[in-house]
């Protein structure tokens, strides 16, 4: 059994274990705010996913002290990443982003950038602020792809064509930014092979992966519809055969920086069985061992 995980990629690059922490920058989104959209992805929380993440309140040196604390009385961790999790992390002005983006990275113990946005919101300003960041300590952007099919892009309302993702990603990693790509395992309508599709494409335009399995989140609309029985969710045992495929068809170099997810238990509707994640690692790892899954085994580059 072998896939490449973010721990043996973080322990390679930095020698040493590293702790991601989560950071709330106070932004919105295009598909919020009535540019794109004002109802946001089908399946995004009021949040903006970042039910983890610290206080917008607070400035980003205290969410960093406030996250350190916690982590350190359950872990001698020594090292972090500045992880800028909830709605578009690049969806504001750039004298703004540059004063919040020094100020996670200044501290010596932060070996790391990590920022979740959109392709369609990495403007010319950004991406030469980016740049300039990647010279003081690595930068990581995630793009929040979730499918190559527009059918299931349009359903999911997320508002930009593929075409807009291979731009933001061909830039970035030009630039020496890694690309880390999240992929959404289960979305309706699309099956086993459309899903492998989506993988092979990402895999050969991204240096890490995030595969996520679907979930249903009370006051979205993907609850409204799963709640109309318009489409079912995987059950473990569907979602782990679908994940060895996904692991299987993506490069021995893509780093796997997630195999599931786990969405916050008062807001999640469906599948009950991913609230305990425990017990969804143990059997996602063991049926890696069982059936030998290897990285790599079945890849093959998509144009």
């Amino acid at each position: 059994m072998y896939y490449y995980s973010l721990n043996e990629y973080l322990k390679n690059t930095f020698g040493e274990k590293v702790y991601k922490i989560s950071l709330n920058g106070g932004m919105t989104c295009p598909n919020r705010d009535g540019t794109l959209d004002s109802r946001g992805c089908i399946f995004c929380s009021k949040g903006g996913s970042g039910e983890f993440s610290a206080d917008a309140l607070l400035s980003i040196s205290e969410q960093l002290d406030q996250a350190k604390r916690k982590i350190r009385e359950k872990t001698d961790c020594k090292r972090f990443i500045a992880y800028f999790q909830p709605f578009t992390n690049t969806y504001a002005d750039a004298e703004y982003l540059k004063r919040i983006f020094t100020e996670a990275i200044a501290p010596e113990n932060i070996a790391a950038l990590s920022i979740a946005t959109r392709p369609d919101c990495l403007g010319e300003d950004v991406l030469a602020l980016l740049s300039e960041l990647s010279q003081i300590k690595p930068v990581w952007v995630e793009l929040g792809l979730q499918t190559i099919h527009q059918k299931t892009a349009d359903y999911i309302r997320r508002h930009y064509p593929l075409a807009e993702f291979d731009r933001a990603a061909e830039r970035l990693r030009k630039l020496g930014i890694n690309v880390i790509t999240h992929l959404i395992i289960g979305l309706p309508g699309e099956s086993r092979e459309m899903l492998l599709e989506s993988v092979r494409y990402a895999g050969a335009r991204s240096d890490g992966v995030k595969l996520q399995l679907l979930h249903v989140l009370k006051d979205t609309d993907l609850c409204t519809d799963y709640l109309a029985g318009k489409f079912n969710v995987l059950s473990l045992e569907e979602y782990i055969d679908l994940l060895c495929e996904c692991v299987e068809a993506l490069p021995k170099n893509v780093v796997i920086h997630r195999l599931t997810g786990d969405g916050d238990k008062r807001l999640l509707v469906a599948p009950m069985w991913s609230a305990d994640k425990k017990k969804v690692l143990n059997a996602i790892n063991k049926a890696f061992r069982e059936r030998n899954v290897t990285q790599g085994r079945n890849s093959k580059v998509m144009a």
